[in-house]
């Protein structure tokens, strides 16, 4: 998964690399309730259960073909990813429709960076997620910030740590 738009709450149309957590047949529910729900269910009942479910079946077949696959994408994760994937899918439910744009936008930003720079930047962002707000602006206006990052990078750490950003996980290694 790529980390920034996890980062920001894995919901971020992607969340990056073009996949979006599963979203949820019932619109009443909590982003990643229904996952929760069905989790410890074997795939094939998860399936089941995600085909019956009415607001499932009043989706055009390509999303829900598209529901299918991110199921199967998420029951393909690690519990530690999975239980990350969850809690951004919930921070991402909180963001305000500007936030989330902004989310995107710095997304689509961040997948233009060559490979190398996306895992610095996206490896900073994991760092000054650990931070109090105030830490954060002091380490992006660091000097050493200010050696390791290009303005234009230091510009997408900033917003992305003006978001409320999903909480790191306990031991949570940055991803490649």
């Amino acid at each position: 998964m790529a980390a920034l738009a996890l980062v920001l709450a894995t919901g971020v149309p992607c969340s990056a690399q073009n996949r979006k957590p599963v979203p949820q047949p019932r619109q009443e529910h909590h982003a990643g309730q229904w996952l929760r729900q069905h989790r410890s269910l074997p795939p094939e009942q998860q399936r089941k259960a995600l085909e019956t479910d009415p607001n499932f079946r009043n989706l055009p077949p390509q999303q829900q073909q598209q529901l299918r696959n991110q199921l199967q994408r998420f029951n393909n994760l690690p519990p530690t990813q999975q239980d990350r994937w969850l809690n951004r899918m919930e921070t991402w439910e909180h963001l305000t429709p500007d936030q989330k744009q902004q989310a995107r936008g710095l997304f689509r930003q961040w997948r233009e960076l060559p490979p190398d720079r996306r895992r610095d930047v996206r490896n900073a962002l994991e760092s000054l997620r650990a931070m109090p707000p105030d830490a954060r602006q002091r380490a992006i206006n660091s000097d050493d910030f200010k050696k390791r990052f290009s303005p234009e990078e230091r510009n997408m750490l900033d917003g992305a740590s003006r978001l409320p950003l999903a909480p790191a996980e306990p031991n949570e290694a940055p991803e490649e």
